[in-house]
């Protein structure tokens, strides 16, 4: 058997492989798309009423306020409230949007796809970071790993950095047996968003 057979990884569930390739297509670091689907929780055909009056629909929980928005575009409360990738996807869009376009550092853009009411936003922001530090632990773990500059992610600029950068980049190898992954999401002050080493190692 050729020594660089890639491991075997258990099958990964849909909001998984959805928030994976959604982030790589919006070049936002996974975990950050891992997080915030984490965090909505939603399921396909959802609707959770909300004291204002709104509803947050399907596996992304968009707000119905926000569907007004689109509507223009032609999407619908329906395509986002059924299974399948397109709501990870238009989550990646807004998110990268939020990222992009917002004022304020990282996680106070990323919070700003749940509310920009700041008590809300600061609730919503500490939730996402712990969930993404879970994420970036459980990426290291199966995939070639590369810390992504923050600099990066607000421009869509290319992820690597050279050595010689603030935030360096660091690759990490898929282990060829994951370990055991814990279910509650760790804190940390040190976070750096992860991406995917695409092409091989």
């Amino acid at each position: 058997m050729p020594i660089d057979v890639p491991p075997v990884l258990p099958p990964l569930d849909e909001p998984v492989v959805c928030s994976i390739m959604a982030a790589v297509k919006y070049e936002l670091p996974v975990n950050i798309v891992l997080a915030v689907a984490a965090q909505e929780g939603g399921k396909p055909g959802q609707w959770v009423r909300n004291t204002n009056g709104t509803y947050d629909v399907g596996p992304m929980q968009f707000n119905t306020s926000y569907l007004r928005e689109l509507s223009r575009y032609g999407i619908t409360p329906q395509d986002v409230e059924q299974g399948g990738c397109y709501a990870y996807e238009l989550a990646a869009w807004r998110l990268r949007g939020h990222v992009r376009n917002d004022r304020g550092d990282l996680w106070t853009r990323v919070a700003n796809y749940h509310s920009r009411t700041p008590t809300i936003n600061a609730r919503y922001r500490q939730q996402v970071m712990r969930r993404a530090a879970w994420w970036a632990d459980w990426l290291d773990e199966r995939f070639a790993t590369q810390q992504v500059a923050q600099g990066a992610v607000f421009s869509g600029a290319p992820s690597e950095t050279p050595a010689s950068a603030v935030e360096t980049t660091t690759v990490a190898k898929a282990t060829a047996e994951p370990r055991a992954v814990t279910t509650q999401p760790a804190a940390t002050s040190a976070y750096v968003p992860r991406g995917l080493v695409m092409g091989g190692r």
